[in-house]
């Protein structure tokens, strides 16, 4: 229930604007916000990514490659993860204050405080993937 209200929400601000936007959840209180932190642009390549924010804290290995599962790779940064399908920028989330990007406690639950943010950079009219995993730290975007 709670993750199709979530999905609702940012399908919602997606339509609103194409600005970014933080949805954040807190004791499981759903709650936006505008973002400040600049994110790599929907079908930007790799190479452009990393010329304009630098080598990524972590790559994490690519996933997928099959027929029907185009590969998809993630790199962290600090504040915020981008996604990648192939070699093109699928979507940008901006990732909780209170965990560092890629960083999770033991066992892999949330932060201790309740809070995770996500911030989508899909055109108005279009959703988030679905089956992009979102990093850790991340609130969920599908149910």
């Amino acid at each position: 229930m709670q993750t199709r209200i979530l999905a609702a929400l940012l399908c919602g601000c997606t339509l609103v604007s194409a600005a970014a936007a933080e949805t954040i959840v807190v004791n499981d209180q759903v709650q936006v916000r505008e973002s400040q932190v600049q994110l790599p642009k929907r079908g930007s390549t790799m190479g452009e990514v990393e010329k304009q924010f630098g080598a990524p804290v972590t790559r994490h290995p690519t996933v997928g490659g099959a027929p029907h599962q185009p590969p998809i790779t993630r790199w962290d940064y600090n504040g915020f993860s981008v996604v990648f399908e192939r070699d093109r920028v699928i979507d940008s989330v901006v990732v909780s204050s209170a965990a560092p990007a890629g960083a999770m406690p033991e066992g892999g639950a949330p932060p201790a405080d309740g809070t995770a943010a996500t911030s989508g950079t899909a055109p108005a009219g279009e959703a988030m993937p679905a089956d992009a995993a979102p990093p850790a730290g991340a609130a969920p975007t599908g149910g």
